[in-house]
């Protein structure tokens, strides 16, 4: 299967095909919180996410502009070691490609894996997978940002609620940074 994926530049929009989408396997409908209030129309200059607070920053120098409770891997502690650990990354990426025509609403492709990954990988003799993004909800759930808690239930991406990936997705381009700590 191969996705569209849409890389947007500060002044032009570039279109290039993509690897298909990792399927996460979602037994119920996850549960996801609301983005906390926020700054609309500051543009981020690099993401943060904090894997053990559960939290995705926008950062612009110093300053968050926006802040976001995400669900991760369904195995979120430690670092992802190979395809199919269900574990979200940790390490120095950025966004490489943008898809509106996700089966998520929304979803932005991290770099991953970086050449500390694939050189962990290869070592194990295994493969470090990649399709890990920040993305939004199954498709059918609508504008859903559910004000609850938060169940890990990716395969190792980041998952927000949908209007949460719409303010994450109008405030970052293609070769944003992104900081995954543990």
């Amino acid at each position: 299967m191969s996705a569209n994926f849409v890389l947007r530049l500060p002044t032009r929009r570039l279109f290039c095909a993509g690897l298909g989408i990792v399927a996460t396997g979602i037994a119920a409908p996850p549960i996801m919180a609301r983005a906390e209030p926020s700054s609309e129309s500051e543009q981020a200059d690099r993401i943060l996410v904090l894997k053990s607070k559960r939290k995705l920053l926008l950062l612009r120098g110093d300053n968050v502009v926006a802040s976001f409770v995400v669900a991760l891997g369904a195995h979120p502690i430690g670092p992802k070691h190979f395809a199919g650990d269900q574990r979200t990354p940790e390490g120095l990426y950025e966004i490489d490609a943008m898809n509106p025509y996700s089966r998520f609403h929304l979803a932005l492709r991290i770099s991953y894996p970086n050449a500390e990954d694939e050189l962990r990988a290869r070592l194990a003799g295994r493969s470090p997978g990649g399709d890990i993004e920040i993305h939004g909800m199954p498709g059918g759930y609508g504008h859903f940002d559910p004000a609850a808690g938060v169940k890990d239930w990716t395969n190792g991406c980041i998952a927000v609620g949908n209007r949460a990936i719409e303010q994450i997705w109008s405030r970052v381009t293609v070769g944003t940074p992104v900081e995954i700590r543990g």
